[in-house]
């Protein structure tokens, strides 16, 4: 990303930033029940869309449409967050009221490769006004994938009201709604220290290899090219690449993007279950692991798969090609080619 460098020389900067915020605030455990992934229930102040297509999916209340979104901009428990792919897109113009979450600089640990921490996280709410109780709606460009990351990065430390933009940017923009380059300003909020649950929608390398000998489910949703090993990265970010090309063995190539439509919004109930069940014989019964290369676009499918399908359970390797690609003696499968090195 050519612009990536001139922000990774702000982060230290924004942190410093929200220092301040650190004040001795509770910590709580990671919260449990018996909600989506183990959370706990939480009184939703905000009313759920109740659109016909929305109401086909298994947990409608994760996403909202243009029109409910417009309806609700001024609402005081509603934060509208922007997450791209082009981190300088939100500078030309964004939702009212919209805050920024950048991908790489805010969520992401500065030195090792993992996400925030307790702290962080408290301090990053905290800055961008967002309170335990807010309903937080997640929109961004290209098919929502970075949209869906953060969405994904907030379920970690169990945010219980996490809802996505069907159709994203483009969708809002294309309908011709309200965009503008004001700043939005938040007053600073208050946001308990709650420690981050990797482990009921989170998979590590070390999860993946039990898995492949489980002879369990994994859905690659990278391109045919990079599946085969054809393509060892994304055309445009080969530094996001990998020595070795090919795919985890046993996992069922499903590209990300055919799950949404051409406006970006996703696909029917019927049209995912046909998807993934009737081309890929997935069952709701089946624990999933879905990878791409980073772990952005695979978050968009387990949005699909988890909160769409309601299939309980499904994580995210986001450490995906690039790890497993690069890793001494990891499996690899490549068409033409046996498993290499098999797995004892």
């Amino acid at each position: 990303m050519a612009h990536l460098a001139l922000f990774l020389t702000t982060l230290v900067g924004n942190r410093q930033d929200t220092r301040s915020l650190r004040e001795k605030r509770p910590r709580t455990d990671p919260p449990t029940g018996p909600r989506g992934q183990g959370r706990e229930e939480h009184d939703v102040p905000v009313a759920h869309d109740t659109d016909e297509k929305l109401a086909a999916y298994a947990h409608p209340e994760k996403l909202v449409t243009t029109q409910w979104l417009a309806d609700h901009l001024d609402d005081p428990d509603v934060v509208v967050v922007e997450s791209d792919e082009d981190v300088l897109l939100y500078d030309t113009g964004h939702i009212p009221g919209a805050v920024k979450v950048d991908w790489h600089t805010d969520l992401q640990d500065p030195v090792a490769r993992d996400y925030l921490d307790a702290e962080g996280f408290s301090e990053l709410m905290a800055a961008k006004g967002i309170t335990r109780d807010t309903t937080v709606v997640f929109y961004g460009d290209n098919f929502n994938w970075w949209a869906a990351y953060a969405l994904w990065v907030f379920s970690l430390f169990g945010h219980p009201d996490t809802r996505l933009l069907d159709g994203g940017r483009a969708k809002w923009a294309a309908e011709g709604r309200e965009m503008t380059t004001d700043a939005t300003k938040r007053p600073a909020a208050d946001y308990p220290v709650v420690e981050r649950d990797d482990a009921p929608i989170r998979a590590f390398a070390d999860d993946v290899r039990s898995h492949v000998k489980a002879e369990g489910r994994l859905v690659d949703v990278r391109s045919p090219q990079e599946y085969s090993g054809e393509l060892l990265h994304m055309p445009d970010y080969p530094q996001e690449g990998a020595l070795r090309g090919g795919h985890i063995p046993g996992a069922a190539s499903v590209p990300w993007k055919k799950a949404a439509n051409e406006d970006g919004s996703f696909k029917s109930a019927d049209e995912l279950r046909a998807l993934y069940e009737g081309e890929q014989h997935l069952s709701s019964s089946d624990d999933v692991i879905a990878y791409c290369r980073i772990g952005e676009r695979s978050s968009h499918t387990w949005f699909a798969l988890h909160h769409l399908l309601g299939y309980p359970k499904v994580r995210n390797y986001d450490g995906s090609w690039t790890e497993w690609g690069n890793q001494v003696r990891a499996p690899i499968e490549r068409p033409g080619h046996p498993v290499s090195p098999k797995e004892s």
